[in-house]
């Protein structure tokens, strides 16, 4: 077999066999087949498809490019959650806990952020010594003690995900489900938990802005992680305005703990209780009504914020957070925006408003950028509420940026109002 016979099939949408997707993602991952090639291959991908043969094939090469994990030594059922990602995302810091207090462990490996808002492992690093980078006998141990930890993925997982991925971010060949699903299962395939619960965010702030593509992308996950032999769930969760009332690292763990301490109900707190509830049914705990009233219990018991507050002190952290969130990072500066006149809030660009983080210092341009770990916006309002003029709309706070004209235009502008001042409603 060669390169060239492959690329043409895809072109042709002729179905590949499993043996040559193993070659082009080896002979790719080892530097045999060049950039050029690889990026008409993605290209014909992205144009004509991959059947679901094909995406379970790619995705078990990529996997097995590197380490798959061998976590038997984990007692008890192991599950991973896992999100697409979007705007004040700090869902597995909530549901990874419950979880674990209702009797599953949750292994979990997670990244950094790149774009507008800072991945789990940025948040995680803004508590003052955590350590995210662990050898796999210490992760695991933590796992057997807590319940629940997360760590930075290492290099020896999925390399070729890590160099295709690459790939198709410079060859414009991202905005395809297969490669998509395959990128994301690949990893999900080498942590090797027995449940995989995907939460695929659907919406102005997530990668897939419709309900019908974020469908595709569930059902195919589903698919493929069940023709890999595991348990798989994908919950489609709207990402059409921020998740929560903060953008930003310590700011969304602040919120992320204040949710675990039963001071905060919500749509965030409703999100989490429906993805715990999940897990919890895939891993045989009960009915999903009995889960989802056993992951309410978790948190209002306090059994959640335990578990946060061991995993935490296990990983090099300070503890006392859980118990007091001033001890997180705090922002030199802020800004807080006020309404100019009396108006319904009809919605909120998710997106827009994580580009306005980004230029506080919350995300990455690119990957050896440092992130402000303080920066972010606090949001006064949810969609659908009135808010009377000079009351506050928002709080932008930042160390690295004392002007915050530019963020501050794109955080308003960013909203949808409906005039409610008199003037406008004769």
């Amino acid at each position: 077999m060669n390169i060239i016979d492959i690329i043409n099939k895809t072109k042709r949408a002729v179905p590949l066999e499993e043996e040559e997707i193993a070659y082009l993602v080896n002979g790719y991952t080892k530097g045999d087949i060049p950039d050029y090639q690889m990026s008409s291959w993605l290209m014909a991908v992205c144009l004509n498809g991959l059947t679901d043969h094909e995406t379970v094939a790619l995705t078990k090469a990529m996997r097995d490019s590197g380490d798959v994990l061998d976590l038997s030594c984990i007692d008890g059922i192991t599950a991973d959650k896992h999100s697409t990602g979007g705007v004040g995302d700090k869902t597995s810091l909530i549901v990874g806990p419950i979880a674990a207090a209702c009797g599953v462990r949750v292994p979990k490996m997670s990244g950094r952020g790149l774009g507008h808002t800072g991945g789990t492992i940025d948040k995680l690093e803004a508590i003052k010594g955590y350590r995210t980078d662990l050898q796999f006998e210490e992760f695991a141990g933590i796992v057997n003690k807590a319940g629940f930890a997360i760590i930075s993925q290492t290099g020896s997982i999925c390399p070729a995900d890590k160099k295709i991925y690459a790939l198709r971010n410079a060859s414009g060949t991202v905005d395809s489900i297969p490669l998509i699903c395959a990128s994301i299962m690949s990893k999900k395939l080498a942590l090797n938990a027995d449940i995989i619960l995907l939460d695929v965010k659907c919406g102005s702030g997530a990668f897939m802005k419709t309900n019908l593509e974020a469908r595709k992308l569930a059902d195919l996950m589903e698919r493929v992680g069940d023709a890999a032999g595991k348990k798989t769930r994908a919950i489609v969760t709207d990402m059409d305005s921020p998740l929560g009332s903060c953008v930003g690292n310590a700011l969304e763990v602040k919120e992320a703990i204040e949710v675990l301490q039963g001071k905060i109900k919500g749509r965030l707190y409703n999100v989490c209780i429906e993805l715990a509830a999940n897990l919890l049914e895939l891993s045989g705990k009960g009915t999903y009504g009995e889960c989802k009233s056993m992951a309410e219990i978790a948190v209002s018991s306090g059994r959640a914020l335990d578990v946060l507050r061991e995993t935490i002190r296990l990983q090099g952290g300070d503890p006392a957070i859980c118990d007091d969130v001033s001890l997180l990072p705090q922002a030199r500066f802020k800004h807080e925006i006020r309404a100019s006149r009396d108006v319904e809030i009809v919605a909120v660009n998710a997106e827009e408003m994580g580009m306005a983080s980004l230029l506080l210092g919350a995300g990455r341009l690119d990957k050896d950028s440092e992130i402000d770990p303080t920066a972010g916006i606090v949001f006064d309002f949810e969609v659908g509420d009135k808010i009377s003029m000079d009351a506050p709309l928002m709080t932008l706070y930042s160390t690295i940026c004392s002007d915050f004209s530019e963020a501050a235009v794109r955080a308003y502008n960013a909203i949808t109002f409906r005039d409610l001042t008199a003037s406008a409603l004769t």
